[in-house]
Order: structure tokens, then C-alpha cells, then sequence
């Protein structure tokens, strides 16, 4: 499971005295226990759809917090969140391109917006942007 990989990951981070990554790893650690937590609730259990969702959003933040430096003009800080956003993106899957999504929204028998979100959310969860798919869906 891709958490035990990132648990991994956190360790040799600390080995290898990698304060960047350390910090990457343990705020990245602490957002999956707390969402292990909310499914604990309904009874369910984090899988790998859930991470892939929480790295996604984490690196959607590192972003939006990387363009506030660089407002500033803080270079040191840009360069520690951009080797941040790479630590994520290495776990993340390849995502499906616009035409694999297109395909797959034609192939399907009802192509109104619930049902084609509803679909992709259940079955491709983590692997596609959501906007992506709202995009191509408009587009048909």
C-alpha cells in the first residue's frame, strides 16, 4: 500500500538528515491520518484512491503557497517547496490524458454530467482530473 511506501520514504528521510522531505513526508503522514480517521467513522479504511486525492490537493496547496513567495521574492523558499512538489508527484499515477477520457465518456450510455462525474469518481478516482473531465464533457 502506497502508505507503508510513504512511511518508508518518511524514514529514510530522516536518516538521510533530508529536512525538506522530512517535513514533506510528515505533513503529508499527519492529512492521511486524519482522513484514516474520518473513514474510521463510516467504517471504512484509507486505500490508495484516498492518498493519491490528498497528494493532489497537498500539491495543489504547495502551488498556491509557491506563487505567494514568489510574490515576495523568497527564492529559498520557492526552491524547498518545488523539491517538495516533485517528492509528490513521484507517488502520484499517471493521470489519463483528454482523449482517454473522452473515449471512456463516449463509451459510457448515459453522458449527462451526474453520471459521468458519478462514474469517474467511483472508477477512476485519483488517476483523472475531475475539471478535466467536466471540460471534455462540455466540449462533447
Amino acid at each position: 500500500m502506497l502508505y507503508e511506501d510513504l512511511k518508508k520514504a518518511n524514514i529514510e528521510a530522516m536518516k538521510e538528515k533530508d529536512t525538506v522531505a522530512r517535513s514533506f513526508y510528515s505533513v503529508l503522514l499527519n492529512k492521511i491520518m486524519l482522513e484514516n480517521i474520518k473513514k474510521r467513522e463510516k467504517g471504512e479504511e484509507v486505500c490508495d484512491a484516498d492518498i493519491f486525492n490528498i497528494l493532489q490537493k497537498t500539491i495543489k496547496e504547495l502551488e498556491e503557497e509557491k506563487e505567494n513567495y514568489l510574490k515576495v521574492s523568497n527564492k529559498e523558499q520557492v526552491e524547498v517547496i518545488e523539491k517538495q512538489i516533485e517528492i509528490a508527484k513521484k507517488y502520484l499515477p499517471k493521470l489519463l490524458t483528454k482523449e482517454e477520457i473522452k473515449n471512456i465518456i463516449l463509451s459510457l450510455p448515459d453522458k449527462t454530467v451526474p453520471f459521468v462525474m458519478k462514474h469517474f469518481k467511483l472508477n477512476y478516482n485519483g488517476l483523472c482530473d475531475m475539471r478535466l473531465v467536466q471540460e471534455v464533457l462540455k466540449e462533447l
